[in-house]
């Protein structure tokens, strides 16, 4: 199986699916472009998030790759409605991937979801999501990437993901220290 690359998005005004990439985000962009400017790249697949196809643009238009826009890269729902005590939530929700609230979205049925994705690729591939989901596929993957795996990812950030034989091996290869 190919080498796939998992890139969180960069630096975003906020969360809803439209928002726009900060200044600091645009540089990233440009920053990401350059970081893959030599890899070995046939396709790009990213979350419908403007965030995210922005954050990969400028790797895309360097490549003259088209960005396959899949929604089911879109970031995890762990609520339908804001919540103070989120943080506690998703804190709990690492731990016990089977735990969810009415209407939203499981860490097990988000995996399925980003696994789905990944199981289907066959070509060096970029795959640009959210950190939530980035941190429940890389859970999935190797049990010592947790919460705090979360906490700690940057914006952007890329992980390097190699399946051989049904075995999943993932590195952090990228990312922005100067940015989270």
């Amino acid at each position: 199986m190919p080498t796939i690359y998992l890139v969180r998005h960069c630096s975003a005004t906020g969360q809803e699916p439209e928002a726009p990439l900060t200044e600091a985000g645009q540089i990233q962009a440009i920053a990401l472009r350059d970081f893959f400017e030599d890899v070995p790249i046939e396709r790009i697949i990213s979350s419908d998030y403007t965030r995210a196809i922005a954050s990969i643009t400028p790797v895309a238009k360097a490549r003259n790759l088209t960005i396959k826009q899949e929604p089911k890269l879109r970031e995890r729902i762990l609520s339908l409605e804001p919540r103070a005590d989120w943080f506690d939530l998703l804190r709990h929700s690492f731990d016990d991937p089977s735990f969810k609230l009415p209407e939203a979205e499981s860490g097990l049925d988000a995996t399925a979801r980003i696994l789905d994705v990944v199981t289907q690729i066959n070509s060096p591939t970029i795959l640009v999501t959210h950190g939530n989901l980035l941190a429940l596929l890389l859970q999935h993957v190797d049990n010592r990437f947790d919460f705090e795996t979360w906490r700690n990812l940057s914006n952007p950030d890329v992980y390097q993901l190699k399946i051989v034989d049904n075995f999943f091996s993932v590195k952090r290869v990228w990312s922005d220290p100067t940015c989270g």
